[in-house]
């Protein structure tokens, strides 16, 4: 049995590959919480929101790890906050982007996730575009 050809399936939608609900931090929770969170859920970066619960920022392990490259940033690693570290503003997508779409803006600014927002509350992380969702869905449209 052959696979269809790629070329002629309709175009997949960021919906149809997101994780959704995403695992979310606080922007003032310690550094420490955010890599727990990272490693417990086997996820390589997290959407920062802050008390209200709006998407201010993205902190991933590449943040982590730059904390922990420069010397002043990890002689105050107790008492570092995520804000201190993370990128804001979070790149976004909608689950109605095309995937296409979606990878040519990841490629385009050379980052490993988008944070899909609501289309009626872009302040609403509702998911989360990485790069292993698209190797995945490649992978499975891929004959063996």
């Amino acid at each position: 049995m052959t696979s269809p050809d790629p070329r002629m399936l309709p175009a997949r939608c960021v919906g149809d590959l997101m994780s959704p609900e995403p695992i979310v931090v606080r922007a003032d929770a310690p550094l420490a919480e955010a890599a727990h969170l990272i490693d417990r859920h086997a996820v390589t970066g997290l959407p920062v929101v802050n008390d209200a619960g709006a998407l201010v920022g993205v902190v991933s392990q590449t943040d982590l790890v730059r904390a922990r490259g420069a010397e002043h940033l990890w002689a105050g690693w107790p008492g570092l906050a995520v804000r201190h570290v993370m990128t804001s503003p979070a790149l976004t997508t909608t689950r109605s982007t095309t995937v296409a779409e979606a990878a040519r803006e990841m490629e385009r600014r050379q980052v490993h996730r988008l944070v899909v927002v609501a289309d009626e509350d872009p302040s609403r992380a509702i998911g989360v575009l990485s790069t292993s969702d698209l190797v995945r869905d490649m992978a499975r449209q891929v004959p063996r």
